[in-house]
């Protein structure tokens, strides 16, 4: 990964990771660990937070706490966040809700969870801790985002609309804060090579898809140079058709072709 070499200074000397446990968010703890900065790593599986904590802890010496729970409990969430007595200068913000199926045969908890962890849980916490950002004139957000949020995408429908609101939210930040010397970034991702992408899959692996070291790395890199950043040639070049050059209606089913076998 290629990093500011000032990124430490920039956005240390924490960072906190939402959706740490495995996989993607797994990979920023590695690759912000690797920068030396202090991690904060908070998802719902405890156990898996100590195993990978304790790995960085041995490679890296870094400081880390880990802090279990469900994203989608917001007050519990606001109270822990606000609780914070540190110098935190990076938000990593990657948990998301994603059932597949066709709207009507979600149940509507499940549906509700879905705006819960994947809007109102990074609102919260962009809310709580920019305010401190600003104060200290510097700082980065990234909002792991998809491409599935660039048009409609079934069987995936209100995560995909979750995403589209978290990349807006991004390009609106990134303008609104750019003042105030914070980076806001939403990272757009295609297919990623995660536990929870391999147990979705009922065929071959997606064209384009990237190691979850590759995203992460790719994303910290383009913290301060735009506001949204997709990995991957493939998956920008994909995302030119479907976004420039198709009509809506082709993009969707276009998309349906790549989301109709997920279960």
């Amino acid at each position: 990964m290629t990093v500011l070499k000032d990124f430490n200074k920039r956005y240390g000397p924490w960072a906190i990771v939402a959706g740490a446990s495995e996989g993607l968010g797994a990979a920023f703890a590695k690759t912000i660990a690797q920068q030396g900065i202090d991690l904060i790593l908070i998802a719902r599986r405890e156990e898996k937070l100590q195993k990978l904590s304790a790995d960085l802890r041995e490679k890296y010496g870094i400081q880390i706490i880990i802090h279990s729970q469900d994203l989608g409990e917001l007050h519990q969430l606001s109270d822990y966040i606000s609780s914070l007595d540190l110098e935190i200068g990076l938000l990593v913000y990657n948990a998301a809700s994603a059932p597949i199926g066709n709207f009507q045969d979600i149940a509507l908890d499940q549906i509700l969870k879905i705006a819960d962890v994947n809007v109102k849980a990074p609102l919260l916490m962009i809310k709580l801790m920019s305010e401190k950002m600003i104060l200290r004139e510097k700082g980065g957000i990234i909002l792991m985002s998809s491409l599935s949020g660039f048009q409609g995408s079934p069987k995936i429908s209100t995560y995909a609309a979750t995403k589209a609101f978290n990349t807006i939210l991004a390009e609106g930040l990134w303008k609104e804060m750019k003042g105030n010397n914070i980076d806001i970034l939403a990272c757009c991702a295609g297919a990623v090579r995660t536990p929870g992408y391999q147990q979705a899959q009922n065929r071959k692996e997606a064209p384009g898809i990237l190691d979850a070291s590759v995203v992460a790395g790719q994303a910290l890199s383009s913290l301060g140079k735009g506001p949204i950043h997709i990995p991957g040639l493939l998956n920008n070049f994909f995302n030119f058709i479907l976004t420039r050059l198709v009509p809506k209606k082709t993009a969707i089913n276009i998309m349906y072709n790549n989301t109709k076998d997920l279960s």
